[in-house]
């Protein structure tokens, strides 16, 4: 396989002349430039990229981890990313923690060592990632970090989703509405569960509360206790899609039907909820706009340009078939 000194012998020039021609790090005359793009095309020749990454202290990589690589939300948020690096000249290497700290820290350090241009990453143990010392930048998404160590950070209004759940099922003419409530420990599913609590007060109606994760074995668990605790409960608001999923697929298999016995609502508006039979209502977060942004602000820090630290999209109820039509007023 031909090398740096082969293509700078055929061209007629030194190797670190070569080396400023494919690294763009200096000014070479036209003609040198010439033969020596005439020397890489007759040759082949290839350039170690890690080579170049460690001497330019870019890789043109971006590092994307998530918690769950089974959650779709995820899923689509890093197709979403992949789409806007590749066009903006990156790669992404993705990452699954599997909620994993020291998992999550071994990821982050080899990255580093990488000189990934940035990392992407929703993180729920951040609390052993505070004490590294990490050179690259850090876009959180979906949940702030607490020691404030990213330079930017994307999420969906989870105070308002939480208000619209609790809203629709109180307009559809719920009485008993149970919140599946995410991890507290995420800021994310605390506004959500502020938003319900909030709208409960405002309408004189009683809390129902179980928690659970966002996966979908943890609907199960939570769709037997709903069963077992609350079997009379007539609306369910679920920490996510997938939550919610599995818990109309227990509430089902033991004979009640949505919306005629209970109503359920999950968030995120993934694909699945659509594909479901009946089409699940869900409050939409803005998945492939999320995904877009944290790629370009990457970028835009590695260009010295503007870009916003806090960043919160709007969120929406998307009503399908898993609730009723709205009523008006209290």
């Amino acid at each position: 396989m031909a090398g740096i000194r082969d293509v700078a012998r055929i061209a007629g020039v030194s190797p670190s002349t070569v080396s400023r021609v494919m690294n763009g790090t200096a000014n070479v005359d036209d003609e040198k430039r010439r033969r020596v793009l005439a020397a890489i095309k007759e040759t082949g020749f290839k350039p170690n990229e890690l080579a170049r990454a460690l001497f330019k202290k870019s890789s043109k990589i971006i590092g994307v981890i998530v918690p769950d690589i089974e959650n779709p939300f995820f899923n689509e948020f890093a197709k979403a990313v992949e789409e806007e690096a590749y066009g903006s000249g990156y790669r992404i290497l993705l990452c699954n923690s599997n909620n994993d700290a020291e998992k999550e820290v071994t990821y982050i350090e080899t990255l580093d060592q990488m000189n990934a241009d940035g990392l992407i990453m929703a993180t729920q143990n951040d609390s052993m990632t505070n004490e590294l010392k990490v050179g690259m930048p850090i876009v959180a998404i979906d949940r702030k970090m607490t020691n404030g160590a990213e330079i930017a950070c994307i999420e969906s209004n989870h105070y308002k989703g939480g208000r619209l759940a609790a809203e629709c099922l109180i307009k559809a003419g719920c009485k008993k509405i149970i919140n599946v409530r995410g991890p507290q420990i995420l800021t994310s599913a605390q506004m959500r569960f502020k938003g319900y609590q909030d709208v409960c007060e405002e309408y004189g109606i009683k809390q129902y509360v179980l928690d659970s994760s966002y996966s979908y074995e943890s609907g199960f668990e939570v769709g037997k206790k709903i069963l077992e605790t609350y079997p009379d409960a007539d609306g369910i608001i679920a920490s996510n899609d997938m939550v919610a999923i599995s818990i109309y697929k227990v509430l089902h298999h033991a004979g009640k039907k949505a919306p005629k016995n209970f109503q359920i609502i999950g968030f995120d508006d993934i694909r699945f909820s659509r594909l479901m039979t009946p089409e699940l209502t869900s409050i939409r977060q803005p998945i492939t706009e999320m995904g877009k942004l944290a790629a370009q602000i990457i970028s835009r820090y590695q260009q010295h340009q503007d870009f916003q630290r806090e960043n919160i999209f709007d969120v929406s109820l998307v009503e399908r078939k898993t609730t009723k039509k709205l009523k008006t007023g209290k």
